[in-house]
C-alpha cells in the first residue's frame, strides 16, 4: 500500500504530518517533515548529518582561534642594508 499512495504521504510529510510506516502492525519507518536543523538543500543536509555522524569535523571559522603573534627576525633597516650590500656585489 506505501508505494500505491507514496505521493500522498510525501505530500502529507511536506504539510508537516508524520506518516508512521508499519509491517504486520509493528512500526518501522516515519515519513514527516524535516528536521528544523536540516537545509532544504541535499548537499547541505548531508554534509551536516556527517558532521552530526562524527564522520566530519566541521572547519575552524576565521578568527576563532588567535594565531601567534610573530617576532621580526631582524630590524627592517639591517634587512635593507644587506639587502643594498648583497646587490652591490653582483
Amino acid at each position: 500500500m506505501l508505494n500505491s499512495r507514496l505521493s500522498e504521504y510525501v505530500r502529507l510529510a511536506a504539510s508537516g504530518e508524520t506518516v508512521l510506516v508499519t509491517d504486520r502492525g509493528r512500526v518501522i519507518a516515519e515519513i514527516g517533515p524535516p528536521q528544523v536543523t536540516r537545509s532544504p538543500i541535499l548537499a547541505d543536509a548531508l554534509l551536516a548529518e556527517a558532521v552530526r555522524k562524527g564522520q566530519l569535523t566541521p572547519p575552524v571559522l576565521p578568527g576563532a582561534e588567535k594565531l601567534p603573534t610573530s617576532k621580526p627576525v631582524a630590524p627592517l633597516l639591517d634587512l635593507l642594508g644587506e639587502l643594498d650590500e648583497d646587490r652591490s656585489e653582483r
